[in-house]
């Protein structure tokens, strides 16, 4: 059993991956901006947009700035997914008329952008796809609930708007309550206050390395694991905060509603001898490369 949805995912086929970066509603922005010339461009950067608070790694500073580089350029729905990281032209969003020209306007929708970011940051392709997937990926080493605001936030985390497993969009934080984020057709690529209301998920911190095979991380705080595979049996630790883990193996068993997620799928971590739900692992509802236990 997979996570309940709680709204539905609006995607279409993009540059042969699904892009999904859905307009965000908020005062109308003209889409007749002019496209900012690369000097203009450097200005903007060197006046707003660069880190704008300590404790970020090396990596993570390397994406904000990486991010910031591109202020001025289109948005355009589906761009930045082409073969390699970078401004792709794009393709109409149905649902948006405004999109009508993101075909001839060379640029990035969010998950674009994000992409190209951490591509620089790392020298490597690690955040192909869409926000959904961005925000689920095994790069992430701790996630932040929208209730926590951006007081835990560091540079180059990954803001998320839009259902438990069907995020819409997603931006970069700089720091100091701001964000760079790639917003919607007719704009460019932008320096915004953080929008913490309407569907707004949390957050999201990446990691410059992959957790290495059948090693996972945990999320949330205060999580227990179990004696058995459901939450009736006797409490075994408490994870206080993200955890790196080791996976045993994973079966189906009681059925768990917690954080906005339904799921049946626990895991067993070999260290404590004991269950979790997989509800507090990071990553799919079944984890991916985990076998089943006998």
């Amino acid at each position: 059993m997979h996570h309940t949805l709680a709204r539905a995912p609006r995607t279409v086929v993009a540059a042969g991956i699904m892009a999904a970066c859905a307009i965000v509603p908020t005062a109308q922005l003209s889409a007749a901006a002019p496209q900012l010339t690369a000097s203009v461009t450097r200005t903007v950067a060197a006046g707003g947009c660069d880190v704008l608070a300590p404790g970020a790694s090396a990596t993570a500073e390397a994406a904000v700035r990486a991010a910031c580089s591109q202020l001025g350029v289109w948005y355009s729905w589906g761009g930045g997914h082409g073969p390699q990281p970078g401004a792709t032209y794009g393709q109409v969003d149905p649902t948006d008329p405004a999109s009508n020209h993101d075909p001839e306007r060379r640029g990035f929708d969010c998950s674009g952008l994000v992409r190209y970011a951490y591509a620089q940051a790392t020298g490597q392709d690690i955040l192909a796809g869409t926000a959904n997937s961005q925000y689920h990926s095994s790069r992430v080493t701790a996630r932040f609930g929208a209730g926590q605001g951006t007081g835990p936030l560091l540079p180059g985390d990954l803001l998320a708007w839009g259902g438990a497993n069907s995020i819409h969009h997603i931006a970069v934080y700089l720091g100091a309550g701001k964000m760079v984020e790639a917003r919607q057709s007719g704009t460019h690529v932008m320096v915004s206050d953080v929008r913490l209301g309407g569907d707004y998920n949390g957050a999201v911190r990446i990691g410059g390395s992959p957790a290495p095979n059948g090693t996972f991380s945990t999320w949330g705080t205060d999580v227990w694991t179990h004696t058995e595979p459901s939450t009736t049996s006797a409490r075994v630790n408490k994870f206080a905060g993200p955890t790196r883990v080791k996976v045993g193996c994973q079966k189906h068993a009681q059925v768990v509603e917690a954080e906005g997620y339904r799921n049946d799928a626990w895991s067993y971590l070999p260290d404590y001898q004991a269950w979790i739900t997989n509800i507090y692992i990071q990553g799919p509802a079944w984890l991916d490369g985990v076998p089943t236990c006998p």
